[in-house]
């Protein structure tokens, strides 16, 4: 089965938060997130999808999941690309 790892971000105010996390139907969890169903941290705010990455293996996906959400650095070169 494949994975996807993918980054997510939103604007409140004039700040940009981001979401990093990992699924195997990248089109049904953006749609869970936005309708407020997904990760408690997510509710209640317009995410979009600025970046994804399949993966062939959970574990995999586990891993770059783990890598993209400590490197902030990364985060925030991914979030700067795609305009936020």
């Amino acid at each position: 089965m494949k994975y996807c790892v993918y980054l997510i971000a939103s604007r409140i105010k004039k700040r940009t938060i981001s979401y990093v996390g990992y699924t195997n139907n990248i089109v049904n969890r953006l749609k869970l997130h936005n309708q407020g169903k997904g990760a408690k941290f997510t509710r209640g705010k317009k995410w979009e999808l600025i970046y994804s990455r399949n993966l062939s293996s959970k574990k995999l996906a586990m891993i770059e999941e783990y890598k993209l959400k400590k490197n902030y650095k990364l985060r925030n070169v991914i979030k700067k690309k795609n305009g936020f």
